[in-house]
């Protein structure tokens, strides 16, 4: 994919970056060899972004042609609307109170250069200014009232407003912003969409080993996609992506469930969609929800601060208390006595004003099935870790765990009613990619929990399938694409 850098006069363009392309905004817009180029990525640094001025257009035309630019046009009506760059950064009060504390004076202006400043102490709060707005070169302008800072305006500058001393910085910062890209080495297609997939390096428990990341890459690429692995740094990136994987662990109050809703509302693909997460990370909506559409759980108490003494005569001891937004076994706890059980209730309801309780159901194993685009994909059997009643059991470390073992079963070989009851519960939530855990008591199947963000890792999940596992989900993902690229030519 091409880079260009679209500027109002090139002879006035003072930076020398290696591996772009610097072209007039007149050039991009009427030299008919742009308007072929099927993949480029736009980065619009024109003088104005005033509505109906060449900087508009520059990025209004860039979306027609299926590039990708950099502000995107909704951006550049944000920045131009000072109540809404206002409503835009009012969670980042915390944020520029510490930032600009050690400021003496009463006005300040901050520079933010591809997301960074000059100084790195501004570095964090340059960052979030541009996920907002993704304008490569901005200005916010700030006042001092009283002992707070409040944001005067936002703006989006041109490279003659950079200053002379700033410029080698800017050619660093530009530099770095484009080569976290990695080129493409001889592809078997040429790649017509680029999926971004958010992982997080450091997490010792990831939804994908390394090894399946290299899986879903080359399906992605067999299939004429570009994928690019991306961490929680590159938010204000997505814009350029046709689509978002994320194969990090999720969570409702996190950057995952951000990066969902912003990719969503930018268009794009995104698989886990923000309804999954919001809803698949809630047991108390689980439970309400699968209990109204008779799908059958483990018998369950909605446990408040009022009803206590309603737990033991409903699920009788030891029972099962799960904190809503609980995953990989944490957050849950078996108590055994009353003594225990008000213990646990205490500090989980110090929490969540709601928590659920359930009846406990030993078993050797539960049951995984993995379902996409409302069809079953794979089976697993998850056996407790051993000595354990959970599939996973925890140290004092977060790298400190023992995992049972799974067993990948064939779809054809595995319970119907396993399967039949793991797709109803999972249409409940949609058509995204989830991982629903049931326990089978005799010939009893009760759901455990619907997940969002299913496990796929190499030498378990796809110890039937294979890489076609992996070339399923890619398939998914390049059908929705192109869907989506159909509807918005109507």
């Amino acid at each position: 994919m091409s880079n260009l850098i679209v500027v109002s006069n090139v002879q006035h363009w003072p930076l020398k970056i290696p591996d772009v392309s610097v072209i007039s905004a007149k050039e991009y817009l009427t030299d008919p060899a742009y308007g072929g180029h099927l993949r480029a990525r736009v980065y619009n640094l024109c003088k104005s972004y005033h509505y109906q001025s060449i900087g508009y257009y520059v990025s209004l035309l860039a979306e027609a042609r299926g590039h990708k630019p950099l502000p995107q046009v909704n951006a550049i009506e944000d920045i131009q609307s000072p109540g809404l760059v206002k409503l835009l950064t009012e969670n980042l009060d915390e944020l520029v109170q510490k930032s600009l504390a050690p400021i003496k004076s009463e006005h300040f202006d901050l520079s933010i250069y591809f997301g960074r400043n000059i100084a790195k102490h501004y570095d964090p709060l340059s960052r979030e200014l541009f996920n907002l707005v993704r304008a490569p070169l901005l200005r916010a302008y700030f006042d001092r009232h009283g002992e707070e800072w409040r944001m005067r305006s936002l703006k989006a500058i041109a490279a003659s407003d950079i200053p002379p001393q700033h410029q080698d910085f800017v050619v660093q910062a530009a530099t770095d912003y484009f080569s976290k890209r990695k080129p493409w080495l001889h592809p078997l297609i040429a790649p017509r969409y680029d999926l971004a997939i958010l992982h997080d390096p450091s997490d010792p428990e990831p939804p994908s080993n390394a090894k399946a990341m290299k899986h879903f890459e080359k399906a992605a690429g067999e299939l004429g996609m570009h994928v690019e692995l991306i961490t929680r740094s590159d938010m204000s990136r997505l814009a350029e992506f046709d689509a978002l994987f994320i194969r990090d662990t999720t969570f409702v109050n996190h950057y995952t469930y951000r990066f969902s809703r912003h990719a969503a509302a930018e268009g794009l693909t995104v698989i886990d969609d923000p309804n999954s997460i919001l809803k698949c990370n809630n047991k108390v909506y689980l439970a309400e929800l699968l209990t109204r559409h008779q799908i059958p759980i483990p018998r369950t108490v909605l446990v408040h601060k009022d009803n206590l003494e309603h737990i033991i005569p409903a699920l009788a001891l030891p029972c099962v208390l799960k904190q809503p937004d609980s995953s990989f076994s944490l957050g849950v706890v078996k108590v055994a006595s009353e003594t225990e059980l008000r213990q646990k209730v205490k500090v989980l309801l110090e929490k969540s004003e709601l928590i659920v309780a359930q009846e406990y159901l030993p078993t050797a194993f539960d049951w995984r099935v993995g379902i996409l685009d409302r069809k079953p994909l794979f089976v697993c059997k998850y056996f407790m870790a051993p000595g354990h009643w959970q599939i996973i059991k925890h140290g004092e470390q977060a790298q400190d765990y023992v995992e049972g073992m799974t067993q990948a079963v064939a779809l054809q070989e595995a319970p119907a009613k396993v399967v039949k009851t793991a797709l109803k519960a999972a249409n409940l939530i949609g058509d995204g990619f989830y991982g629903v855990d049931l326990k089978q008591v005799g010939r009893h199947c009760y759901i455990i929990e619907i997940n969002d963000n299913p496990n796929v890792d190499a030498g378990n999940e796809d110890g039937i399938l294979k890489e076609t596992l992996y070339q399923q989900i890619m398939a998914v993902f390049l059908r929705r694409i192109e869907e989506r690229k159909q509807g918005n030519r109507r």
